[in-house]
């Protein structure tokens, strides 16, 4: 059955408007209660599938993303201001397949005491932010990857992080390093699975005030 023309006009609206990926929920705040958005996205889906930009799920949102097939065609060579330093590609590593993981947690990976500017560089980044905290003495705070993590790098979700031995082979991970350390995800063959939920650390999560005082 075909959907309503208006409403798929304010959804294609909502999100082309944005520069972050939309979560349905946002959509759902613009249309009547009961509007079946899965079956809007997926007829503007189908809609783009064949266009010079597709809509794509990142993470909870969505996007309007350039078409694969494209990159080579719409490739610009330019400098590069400032590159990642290996500390900060390693830590991103590190909670991107350990999270929720906290500060010493990532010391504990990598063996070396973390500076406070690394985790600032990729929380300017939109790449981490704070989860919640754990319910352990000193109730630490722990951090994840955001949905802008899984967009920069065009992954639909943490499922599509590549394996340990994909890793290794890349070059990006140390195969001198116990690769299980970088996940609390258990390996099967070279995909890297989540824990299932009730295995995950007990977290106090953190809301929106609370975050604007974070100082760790």
């Amino acid at each position: 059955m075909s959907c309503d023309p208006q409403h798929l006009r304010i959804v294609e609206a909502l999100i082309f408007a944005s520069a972050e990926p939309v979560p349905e929920r946002a959509m759902a705040e613009r249309l009547p209660e009961g509007t079946d958005i899965a079956g809007l996205l997926a007829e503007l889906e189908t809609h783009y599938a064949a266009r010079g930009f597709n809509l794509v799920r990142r993470g909870d949102g969505w996007a309007f993303r350039t078409s694969a097939d494209l990159a080579e065609s719409l490739k610009v060579e330019r400098s590069q201001e400032r590159k990642l330093s290996r500390a900060a590609v390693e830590t991103l590593a590190i909670i991107a397949y350990h999270q929720p993981v906290t500060r010493a947690e990532i010391e504990e990976v990598r063996g070396v005491a973390l500076s406070k500017g690394t985790m600032d560089i990729l929380f300017s980044a939109g790449w981490i932010r704070p989860k919640g905290r754990r319910r352990t003495p000193g109730r630490p705070l722990t951090w994840a990857t955001t949905d802008g993590f899984l967009d920069h790098f065009g992954l639909e979700s943490l499922s599509d992080l590549p394996g340990v031995k994909e890793l290794e082979a890349a070059g990006l991970l140390d195969s001198r390093a116990a690769a299980g350390a970088y996940g609390n995800r258990a390996a099967e063959d070279t995909r890297l699975v989540d824990m299932a939920e009730e295995d995950e650390p007990q977290l106090e999560l953190l809301d929106d005030e609370t975050l604007l005082g974070i100082g760790e």
